[in-house]
C-alpha cells in the first residue's frame, strides 16, 4: 500500500543498449526497478520506466524527491536533477554490496570498463576498451544472429558444452568468419558458444592485468552468468557478482540522489 509520506529517490542509467531505472526509499532500500531497450527515444523510455515502477508500488510522481541520471544519454533525461559519470555511479553501486578494495569489470552493451577502487572506495585507476564492439553485449548479439540462436539461449548452450572451441580473432567481423569455419570443421554449437564467451573474457584481460578481488557488473553479466565461470577459470580465483549487476549504475546514481537530499535538508 502506498505511504503518501514516503520519500523516493530515482536513479536513471540511460545506456546505448538499455535504460535502467531504480527507485530507492530513504532507508536505501530498492523499492522498484525496470529496464527497457533504449532505442532512439531515451528520455521517453526513462520516463516510462519510472511510471511503470511507481504504478507497481502504488506511488505518485510527486513522491520522487530527487532524480539523478548517468549513462550515454544522461544529459537528455529532462526530469533528472543532476548527472554523474558512469564510472562514478558504477563504483558507488558496487560499494553498496562490497567493501573495497576491489576491481570492477563492467561489461556493457557497447563498451567495457575496468575500475579500480581502494580500501576507502576511492577510484585509483580506470580503463575503457577501444571503440570496437568486440567483447561487448553488441558482439554477443551479432554472434547470436549469425548462428540463428535466440540471444537468451546462448548461456544455456555454453553451460552444456563439454569443450571450448578456440577462437583466435578478437574482431567481430573476423570472428564471424572464424565461427563459420569452426562449424565446417565439425565443432558443435555449445562448444562454439563457450568459445565466444572465452574470447570476450580474453579481450577484457588484454585491457589490463587483473588481480585481487574482482567484481563483475553490467548487462552481459546479468544475462550471461556463464561468463563468471570463464573469468574464474582464466584468473584462477573466485569473482564476485552483486545482485542485479545490470543495475549498478542506476543504483549508484540513486544513492547519490538520496545523499544530495540529505545534505540539502
Amino acid at each position: 500500500m502506498n505511504d503518501v509520506n514516503q520519500k523516493l529517490f530515482c536513479g536513471v542509467d540511460s545506456g546505448t543498449s538499455a535504460t535502467k531505472v531504480v527507485v530507492m526509499n530513504e532507508n536505501g532500500d530498492i523499492v522498484g526497478h525496470h529496464t527497457e531497450r533504449t532505442g532512439a527515444f531515451a528520455p521517453e523510455v526513462a520516463l516510462n520506466n519510472l511510471k511503470i515502477i511507481l504504478d507497481s508500488i502504488g506511488c505518485d510522481m510527486d513522491q520522487v524527491i530527487r532524480t539523478g541520471s548517468t549513462g550515454y544519454a544522461r544529459e537528455d533525461i529532462a526530469f533528472s536533477d543532476f548527472t554523474k559519470t558512469e564510472i562514478t555511479c558504477h563504483s558507488q553501486g558496487c560499494l553498496k554490496y562490497f567493501d573495497g578494495p576491489f576491481t570492477i569489470v563492467d561489461i556493457g552493451g557497447q563498451d567495457n570498463k575496468i575500475i579500480r577502487l581502494d580500501e576507502n572506495g576511492k577510484r585509483t585507476g580506470f580503463k575503457m576498451n577501444r571503440k570496437c564492439a568486440a567483447g561487448t553485449g553488441m558482439f554477443i548479439e551479432e554472434i547470436a544472429n549469425l548462428m540463428n540462436v535466440p540471444l537468451g539461449d546462448l548461456n544455456k548452450y555454453a553451460e552444456s558444452s563439454l569443450e571450448t572451441a578456440k577462437l583466435g580473432s578478437y574482431c567481430t567481423v573476423f570472428t564471424k568468419t572464424e565461427i563459420l569455419t569452426n562449424f565446417r570443421k565439425g565443432d558443435k554449437l555449445p562448444e562454439i558458444v563457450a568459445g565466444v564467451y572465452e574470447s570476450i573474457v580474453k579481450r577484457i584481460l588484454e585491457m589490463d592485468a587483473l588481480s585481487g578481488r574482482i567484481v563483475l557488473s553490467g548487462g552481459v553479466v546479468e544475462h550471461n552468468p556463464y561468463i563468471k565461470s570463464v573469468f574464474e577459470r582464466l584468473l584462477e580465483c573466485e569473482v564476485l557478482i552483486p545482485p542485479h549487476p545490470q543495475l549498478m549504475g542506476a543504483i549508484g546514481i540513486a544513492i547519490f540522489a538520496a545523499d544530495r537530499q540529505r545534505i540539502a535538508s
